[in-house]
Formats: C-alpha cells, sequence, structure tokens
C-alpha cells in the first residue's frame, strides 16, 4: 500500500524539502514508474546534500508515465499552475503547501536520448545526461549527471545561484568551470 506524502503543515509555503523529494521518488518508484531529478535538487544529489532552500522539484519523465504521475499527484492535492509558457512536455504542478513540481516529459529514441518536445526543434536531454546517480536524505536517486547539470546551466539569465551550484559541481567532479561564469569569479573574489 502506497503512504500519502508526510503532513508538512509546519512548513507551509518553504518550498520543496529532502523529506517530500524521498517521499515523492520512494512513491513514484513503486508503481514502476522511473524519473529523474533535475535542477536544483539534481544538483545537491550529486554533491550528496542540501546546500540551499529549492522553491520546487525539477523533474524529467517518460511521457507514457505521465497518466501515472498526475494520479499519483492529483491525488495528493498537486493542481496545474497556469502559466503562459506552460506546454504539455513543460508544466508545473502544485499543491496548497506550497510545493511544486516542475515536469519536463520526454520520450526516449533508439538511442536513449530523452526528446523533449515537438523532435523538429531538437531539444533532448542526450543519452549521457540521464545516467547520474546522486543521494538526497539517504535515498540513492537518478538525475541528470553532473556534465550535464553543467552544461544545462547556461542560455539563461544567470544568477549567483547557479555559479554556487555550477562551481559545487565542477570542484567536486573536476569538470572546467564554463567562461560565463568567470564573472562571478571576479565579483565574488571582490573584498567588500
Amino acid at each position: 500500500m502506497l503512504r500519502p506524502f508526510r503532513s508538512l503543515e509546519h512548513l507551509r509555503g518553504q518550498g520543496v524539502n529532502s523529506v517530500d523529494v524521498v517521499d515523492f521518488y520512494r512513491t513514484i518508484a513503486q508503481l514502476g514508474t522511473e524519473l529523474w531529478i533535475d535542477g536544483g535538487w539534481a544538483v545537491d544529489a550529486l554533491l550528496g546534500e542540501q546546500t540551499r532552500p529549492h522553491r520546487d522539484l525539477d523533474i524529467a519523465i517518460q511521457e507514457k508515465d505521465v497518466p501515472v504521475l498526475r494520479h499519483l499527484l492529483q491525488a495528493r492535492g498537486y493542481t496545474d499552475i497556469k502559466l503562459e509558457d506552460a506546454r504539455p512536455w513543460n508544466f508545473v504542478l502544485g499543491d496548497e503547501n506550497g510545493r511544486e513540481i516542475d515536469v519536463h516529459v520526454i520520450v526516449l529514441d533508439g538511442q536513449g536520448n530523452g526528446i523533449y518536445g515537438s523532435p523538429e526543434k531538437g531539444e533532448k536531454y542526450p543519452a549521457a545526461s540521464l545516467t547520474g546517480t546522486g543521494n538526497i536524505g539517504g535515498q540513492a536517486v537518478r538525475c541528470v549527471s553532473p556534465e550535464w547539470m553543467v552544461k544545462f546551466h547556461s542560455g539563461y539569465d544567470l544568477k549567483d545561484k547557479d555559479f554556487r551550484d555550477v562551481s559545487a559541481l565542477c570542484k567536486k567532479f573536476g569538470i572546467e568551470l564554463p567562461a560565463m561564469y568567470e564573472r562571478f569569479k571576479e565579483r565574488i573574489s571582490e573584498p567588500s
């Protein structure tokens, strides 16, 4: 029998914590559904510790498993959050406690690449990106690989948290810090 997510009323509006992630991950796995942790929680899973608060949980899931995901989350009070840029392959579900799950829907091709959205656009999770493993609150999880987490942290307006995430991954996994992050290094090294 599946147990519901733990009651976290005392954390109302605090985002998603490690207990939420582990409960969700274990519950979805019991249903035979695979997913990959992405975003900030993937960074923390790869680092093996929570480094900052997280407003949401980003996941990549196969299109065939979306009905199972929706049924599970709707049974626990999650509903679609209306967003201008929501699409069938990227949408957000949230509950009354302020927890949000940002869903990235993929279709695996013959090479193991996760096609994200319309195949004509060419957006994907390359097969190598879906090979990561990490740890959240003592639970082993599948996640985006460290090299690809670094690559995926580009192409948008970068923030200090992106620099902290990327630099921690680069340090732990021996990855060269991308040039686009040099401006953060210089700013942080300046005396205040």
